[in-house]
């Protein structure tokens, strides 16, 4: 028993990031599950092998190859995500609210944000999956090059190589939705 409390106190604490990787390489909720499901059932037989005192890493590289190889049994590589599943909960009814002026963000603000991130979801969802993983990894989940290399299996040069191409792409494609945001409010 003392096994399976070691794995879960160090490796629970890392699913939401095991989550969001899949999510993000899967673009599908449901698959997302299913992989990181997978994922800690490998990494918990797999668990007496793990060298490092460190399991993120270990765990996200087993969370990308579970991934990869979903994405390539179901030859799901070019789905597109929808707002709903990138940002489940944001609604709200406002039922007994009172209307206070408050220093929260106003409506406006809110919804100028809510579009930014729908625009940014859109650019990171047109990556393709080996630039999206770096970014998601880097700028979502705060690895360190060194961690994204370990997790993915690729040199460090590798990983800053395809974070700048990654956000090059981004920025062209995001310009790309934001003229056409702008031609169509006209």
């Amino acid at each position: 028993m003392a096994v399976v409390s070691n794995f879960e106190s160090a490796a629970v604490p890392h699913m939401d990031a095991a989550f969001n990787l899949a999510f993000w390489l899967l673009r599908n909720r449901t698959d997302a599950e299913d992989a990181v499901q997978e994922a800690y059932l490998r990494a918990f037989r797999a668990y007496a092998t793990l060298k490092s005192n460190d399991i993120r890493p270990w765990l996200l590289a087993i969370v990308r190859n579970v991934a990869y190889r979903m994405l390539a049994r179901r030859g799901r590589s070019g789905n597109v995500i929808s707002f709903d599943e990138a940002f489940p909960g944001r609604g709200g009814d406002g039922a007994g609210e009172i209307d206070v002026a408050s220093d929260a963000p106003s409506a406006e603000t809110l919804l100028i944000g809510e579009g930014d991130r729908a625009m940014v979801t859109t650019a990171l969802a047109e990556l393709p999956a080996t630039f999206r993983e770096v970014v998601v990894l880097r700028e979502m989940e705060g690895l360190s090059y060194r961690e994204i290399a370990d997790v993915i299996g690729v040199p460090i040069g590798t990983v800053m190589s395809r974070l700048s191409r990654a956000r090059g792409d981004l920025k062209t494609i995001l310009q790309r939705l934001i003229d056409k945001d702008l031609s169509n409010a006209m």
